[in-house]
């Protein structure tokens, strides 16, 4: 059985709303689209690159589909040629224009799974609550910027459930302070104790 693999980039305070461009997400009258640019660099961007290694399709949400969808076509660029090779799953309660060669809209997600190695949810975020809700993920990897918005919406918004998760690899840290952080779903829930007692 394939993975599930979440990526999002996203401030300190969990944030992760319109990070690549100012008109990306307005939703709500979100006034920080695109607060990502000024702190990309080089070692974000490797493991951004990095973390597409394997990657055969995409799992994406309506909103996300229709800002790659409109992008990615005309990219000339690795993402863009991987992104453009590979099968596009979209979630929608609608019937949306699915025009971007290779996609299609998603039935089951775990049949999903039993076609793919590595299927990524690249941004999302309504949908990353029901994966989460559901336990439909097995990576989570957050690009975790040092600012603090205050506002817009968040990795974590209702979705998740009491789950343990495992820490993959070592953290790593770009030069703006951008911190990267792997995790692997873990059986169980969270287990709680007593600090007081010896």
């Amino acid at each position: 059985m394939g993975l599930i693999h979440i990526d999002l980039f996203t401030t300190l305070d969990l944030v992760a709303q319109s990070p690549g461009a100012p008109d990306e997400d307005p939703e709500g009258g979100f006034a920080f689209g695109g607060w990502q640019a000024p702190l990309m660099d080089e070692a974000v961007g490797g493991s951004v690159l990095a973390g597409m290694d394997g990657l055969d399709a995409l799992l994406l949400g309506r909103k996300t589909y229709d800002i790659f969808a409109a992008y990615w076509p005309h990219q000339d660029d690795t993402i863009g040629r991987l992104f453009n090779r590979v099968p596009k799953y979209v979630a929608s309660r609608g019937n949306p224009d699915l025009h971007w060669t290779g996609s299609s809209l998603v039935t089951d997600v775990l049949e999903i799974r039993s076609k793919h190695e590595n299927t990524h949810v690249i941004g999302s975020l309504d949908l990353v609550q029901t994966l989460l809700r559901e336990k439909l993920f097995d990576r989570l990897t957050l690009w975790v910027y040092p600012i603090l918005l205050g506002a817009g919406k968040k990795v974590f918004d209702g979705g998740q459930v009491p789950s343990n998760l495992t820490l993959l690899e070592p953290p790593a840290a770009g030069g703006s302070g951008a911190v990267i952080l792997k995790y692997g779903l873990a059986d169980g829930v969270p287990g709680t104790g007593d600090m007081t007692r010896n």
